[in-house]
């Protein structure tokens, strides 16, 4: 078997995408509380945002996490349709699961719908993007750890939409989104774990692009989105706010000559 190593680039990367987890996570955490303060096309919208961000977040949390995954005795590259179809996934399973929770009539089976179909869409984001792997050799999966990711991953899933339902204040959102970054890092090194690979020597030259030519400028365009969407969410008044200053406005109009 060949040796695998999950942090070639030392703690750089386990740490980069554990942040981009906790950031996806806080700002999707944040979106759906927004949404389901609003109604009609508001709400809709926030919860595309949130979705989008929560996707964008795991996404880029597992192939950042990929730029430190190297195996000894053989190059690496990836298929690059596959890694955007599992970007699609990512996104459109959890906007599934948002939305099941933000127009569930009854919050308990929304919520186990949503962990459900996002655990198991977070998963199959995963092993698409593992599956994008082209490597000299063949690689195998051990069936106990994989299950084992794909529980985590419908826990995690679970316990981050509860959280969306149930959290409001800043400080446990923050709590919430730390404890759920965790929780999809360790889906992740989970189902890395499971991995092997039955090297075969070659000087054949690989399909598909190395993680520097395609992962990185994805990951970085993607994180800036996240950074970026952080910020507008961040300055954008909450429905409590917009109310708050309109009822102050009044009486200073009113009392105009």
């Amino acid at each position: 078997m060949g040796h695998l190593d999950h942090a070639a680039l030392g703690w750089l990367t386990p740490a980069l995408s554990y942040v981009m987890a906790c950031i996806g996570a806080a700002l999707g955490l944040r979106c759906t509380v927004r949404a389901l303060a609003t109604t009609g096309r508001s709400r809709r919208n926030w919860l595309v945002t949130a979705a989008s961000a929560i996707g964008t977040g795991i996404w880029t949390m597992h192939f950042v996490a990929m730029l430190g995954f190297g195996v000894a005795g053989t190059d690496i590259r990836y298929d690059v349709p596959l890694t955007l179809l599992s970007l699609l996934v990512a996104m459109v399973v959890v906007c599934a699961g948002v939305f099941a929770v933000g127009y569930g009539r009854d919050r308990g089976r929304a919520l186990i719908v949503g962990g459900l179909t996002t655990g198991i869409g977070v998963a199959s984001m995963h092993y698409l993007g593992m599956a994008a792997v082209r490597l000299h050799g063949d690689v195998t999966y051990d069936p106990l750890l994989v299950g084992l990711s794909v529980l985590i991953a419908v826990v995690a899933a679970t316990a981050a939409l509860w959280a969306a339902l149930n959290i409001k204040s800043p400080v446990a959102v923050t709590i919430a989104s730390l404890i759920m970054g965790a929780a999809v890092s360790s889906m992740h090194y989970t189902g890395m774990f499971a991995v092997g690979v039955r090297v075969t020597p070659s000087a054949e030259v690989l399909p598909g692009a190395t993680a520097m030519q395609f992962i990185f400028p994805l990951a970085v365009g993607l994180g800036s989105y996240l950074f970026l969407t952080s910020a507008f969410v961040a300055l954008s008044p909450t429905a409590g706010e917009r109310a708050a200053s309109a009822s102050a406005q009044r009486p200073v109009q009113g009392a105009a000559p």
